[in-house]
């Protein structure tokens, strides 16, 4: 008689590439640039994932912008370095802003990471993991944000000298992406249903100078608008000195562009600005704050401040509280000046005591809460269009035009008032408001 054996097949747990990305919206962006490079290699990359495998190679995109941050990104780095010690995983890749400025520093104080890369080392990167660059990959990412909306990367870098930002030294002078390409890459996702382009750069108005000879964002602005499925766009990082008007008119021509505009203007006292060399006074600052408004009615405006920069005294810091309370931006966050190695304004003392600094930000934010809480109340009884993000529990949470991600308010809709899926308008009459958020219910 015969008899068949038969032994079970065990399938092999295929090892991924998982990539984290620590730090700002630039980086998430070139996270899912690399993320959709690896998928056209056909690789396995996940982003994130909490499951690992002995086999499983980590990527590390960091952040090294300021403090926090890069103690974040140290610690990232050990902690995976760490699980490659014990054999939980087989490779720590290190990439990004921290790795940029850094790298000689991290090389000899982390000895088993297996490679450091900067920021614009996207091939080498792709190298190192078997997989070659595509350029008819270019503008396929994938996402790692909800589809319904995108960080939308329209340049690189950045030219202007403000004495206590590191970015250039991380990611180099501007360079602005040409036209074509973006638009091909906003078409792209638009036809995988991205409905929301939230512009992202160091310096969104210098966009065009030096490809271009011209400040272009109007125009670009213009290009996109006419993409079927894009409903909303979106300008973060809007510099003031120079600030070309002529993107207003687009936003005022065009509703699927939102009026809302993130303009960091860091601080509003002359002598601080000089020192931080922001390029702009006081009176100049308030003027275009004024044109603006006056140009876009209804426009939300996002900034944020810095504050204990050197030098900055009580009067200093009472001058910006004051101007705060008079301005009544829509949004605004606030920091606490981190003294950051070869900037300009490392060459200065550094004199401001770190629990000075958090008690002004502190106050600062306290005041913003009660200016958010008050511009919020205006808007009980009023009706808005609202893109859905999610649902948690017994609501559906969304966004007007008026508010980025992650960042800034949002609208909580009572789910037993009507359906909305995910990344679906919704028009929402607001009935109860917070200082940061909204509440609602959908009307037709």
């Amino acid at each position: 008689m015969n008899t068949k054996t038969t032994s079970k097949i065990i399938p092999v747990k295929k090892p991924k590439i998982n990539v984290i990305t620590l730090g700002c919206s630039k980086n998430i962006y070139d996270s899912e640039v690399l993320m959709g490079q690896l998928r056209g290699n056909s690789l396995n990359v996940v982003h994130e994932a909490n499951d690992i495998n002995k086999d499983d190679i980590i990527v590390i995109n960091t952040c090294g912008f300021i403090d926090n941050a890069k103690q974040e990104s140290i610690d990232t780095i050990l902690q995976y370095s760490q699980l490659k010690d014990e054999g939980k995983i087989s490779k720590v890749i290190v990439t990004g802003c921290l790795s940029e400025r850094y790298k000689p520093e991290l090389e000899s104080e982390i000895k088993n990471v297996d490679a450091f890369f900067g920021t614009n080392d996207l091939q080498n990167i792709l190298h190192s993991l078997g997989a070659n660059y595509k350029h008819e990959l270019i503008g396929e990412r994938l996402l790692t944000t909800p589809s319904h909306f995108a960080y939308f990367k329209i340049a690189e870098g950045c030219n202007r000298p403000c004495s206590f930002c590191a970015i250039p030294l991380m990611r180099g002078k501007h360079v602005s992406t040409e036209m074509e390409a973006l638009v091909k890459e906003a078409k792209i996702l638009a036809a995988n249903g991205t409905k929301e382009l939230i512009l992202i750069a160091q310096d969104l108005t210098y966009y065009g100078l030096d490809i271009y000879g011209k400040r272009n964002l109007d125009e670009l602005l213009r290009r996109l608008s006419d993409i079927n499925g894009i409903e909303w766009i979106r300008l973060q990082y809007a510099y003031p000195s120079g600030f070309p008007m002529e993107i207003l008119d687009a936003m005022n021509e065009r509703e699927n562009i939102c009026k809302y505009l993130d303009m960091p203007l860091q601080h509003i006292t002359d002598n601080m600005l000089k020192s931080m060399r922001r390029g702009i006074t006081k009176q100049k600052t308030i003027d275009i704050v004024n044109q603006i408004r006056d140009k876009v009615p209804g426009i939300a405006m996002r900034t944020t401040l810095i504050c204990g920069y050197p030098g900055e005294t009580e009067r200093d810091f009472e001058e910006m509280l004051r101007w705060v309370e008079d301005t009544r931006f829509d949004r605004l966050g606030c920091f606490t000046y981190s003294h950051e190695e070869k900037t300009h304004a490392h060459n200065l003392v550094d004199d401001v005591p770190d629990e000075v600094k958090q008690e002004r930000v502190d106050a600062i934010m306290e005041l913003q809460q009660g200016i958010s809480y008050e511009i919020n109340q205006e808007k009980v009884g009023q009706t808005y269009k609202v893109l859905v993000d999610r649902k948690e529990g017994d609501f559906f949470i969304g966004r007007t035009e008026f508010d980025s991600p992650e960042v800034d308010n949002e609208v909580l809709i009572e789910a037993s008032t009507g359906y909305a899926a995910n990344g679906s308008f919704v028009n929402v009459e607001i009935d109860r408001a917070e200082d940061f958020d909204l509440y609602g219910r959908i009307v037709k």
